[in-house]
């Protein structure tokens, strides 16, 4: 037998036998109700994190440096201010892009700069010259260090993709242990009218087709920076 006929033989044995349906992977019969086990089912596969928010921190924290993204735990408004005035001078910002939002507005006044805001209409060219798109976030999730947001809570679709430097503001009870969390917390916040857009960014945008070279900023912003106050 050739290892083609081999494979093809595997394949009519596998379709002599009955698909579960969704829901029903667990062992039961094919002939059972569909029950949907629900997101926190799926923690058992899901790599631990920890109980207390020391631990999601540190969590968060290590996947942040992992991922390249510039994490910053605050400890009050004056750091906050101190981190955005930093990051204005180093990077020599004239132009931000941001939104409506209480933490976004305060980041704006801090910065005193040209703010080009998404809550109206907006020149997506004018949005382009922007040095850096200040947005808040549903949820930073320990688990992956991942950024939850909507088009609700970070000012639509654009401000977190056009943009070079994404500037994201977040509060420490925002902080999610992992995925499960995350995906009841969009549900108990919006369901049943849920959001045109919800993404969850883990690093700065990047890419390894060429070469297996990563490049950042191949498909969005090239740097990713988190403070959480």
């Amino acid at each position: 037998m050739t290892d083609r006929e081999a494979i093809l033989a595997r394949v009519r044995e596998a379709l002599t036998v009955t698909a579960p349906k969704p829901g029903n992977h667990g062992g039961g019969s094919h002939h059972d109700p569909v029950v949907s086990p629900g997101p926190g089912a799926a923690r058992k596969w899901l790599p631990a994190v920890g109980d207390t928010f020391e631990e999601m921190v540190a969590l968060f924290r290590a996947n942040s440096a992992e991922l390249k993204t510039d994490f910053h735990l605050l400890n009050n408004v004056d750091e906050l201010t101190q981190t955005l005035t930093r990051l204005r001078e180093a990077e020599g910002w004239r132009r931000i892009a941001s939104h409506n939002g209480e933490l976004a507005r305060a980041a704006c006044e801090t910065l005193g700069l040209p703010v080009c805001g998404t809550d109206a209409g907006y020149d997506v060219n004018e949005m382009e010259k922007c040095d850096a798109g200040v947005t808040e976030c549903d949820a930073l999730i320990a688990q992956t260090g991942s950024v939850l947001v909507t088009s609700r809570s970070a000012g639509g679709r654009a401000l977190s993709v056009l943009p070079p430097h994404h500037v994201v503001l977040a509060c420490r009870e925002q902080l999610l242990a992992d995925l499960p969390a995350a995906f009841e917390l969009i549900k108990s916040k919006y369901a049943p009218n849920y959001p045109s857009f919800i993404s969850l960014i883990t690093g700065p945008s990047r890419t390894g087709d060429i070469e297996r070279i990563l490049v950042l900023g191949a498909h969005g912003p090239k740097k990713l920076t988190v403070l959480c106050l």
